[in-house]
């Protein structure tokens, strides 16, 4: 066999070889690409699922306690409709933020298991405990979630009640934030903070007053 053979026939083997290397390489490529899609695809399904509503209150806990006083709040029923659910206002909707409340989530999880709040005792007792964490994450992140639905640029104060409009405005110029003062709004508040009037507006939303005592029946018939 001539040099030239030899060498013709070494070129045909490696082109062949790297032919049969490239087809390799790329279908693993495009098999990792599928699979990417795929597991992407099923974790992302996996986190839609555990920001619905219903997998929130699928532990009693949640059921039992704070859903039934959110039925009860205009978050959940109202004129226009619209309903913030549980994940609205406790999930961030970014993916990173989101992916560290997740985490964060395993502690909850923890408890669950430890029961540290399966019954309502229980639950009431680290009430407070629980909200002022729940505080305390809402402040840190200037009320993120809230300000996905109330956006303080959108917000037309000639629409608002005189007072709710005053204080809007003196509390933004302030720095404040919504749950500064919305504490209340769709749960209800710690007894502490209710003694102490810390809520909606100043006022306890989930305290029931009493109606006012009928005028007696002789001021009701004085002449105007």
């Amino acid at each position: 066999m001539t040099n030239d053979t030899q060498t013709s026939s070494l070129k045909s083997r490696l082109i062949g070889l790297l032919k049969k290397k490239w087809t390799i390489g790329l279908g693993g490529l495009l098999l990792a690409f599928a699979g990417g899609i795929i597991f992407w695809g099923g974790f992302n399904t996996a986190m839609e699922i555990t920001n619905r509503e219903a997998f929130c209150i699928g532990c009693h806990e949640m059921e039992e306690n704070v859903y039934r006083e959110y039925r009860n709040t205009i978050h959940y029923s109202n004129r226009t409709g619209v309903r913030a659910t549980c994940p609205d206002c406790h999930v961030p909707k970014e993916w990173g933020h989101k992916m560290i409340r997740k985490i964060q989530a395993s502690n909850e999880v923890l408890h669950k298991i430890l029961g540290s709040i399966d019954t309502p005792e229980k639950f009431n007792a680290k009430r407070l405990q629980l909200a002022q964490n729940e505080w305390a994450r809402m402040k840190k992140t200037d009320s993120r979630e809230c300000r996905n639905c109330h956006n303080y640029d959108s917000m037309d104060y000639a629409e608002q009640n005189r007072r709710g409009a005053n204080m809007h405005q003196k509390g933004f110029a302030e720095g404040m934030t919504c749950i500064d003062c919305h504490k209340g709004i769709a749960h209800s508040l710690p007894p502490v903070e209710q003694a102490i009037g810390v809520s909606n507006h100043g006022a306890a939303p989930d305290v029931v007053h009493p109606p006012l005592p009928p005028k007696p029946e002789a001021e009701a018939s004085a002449p105007e």
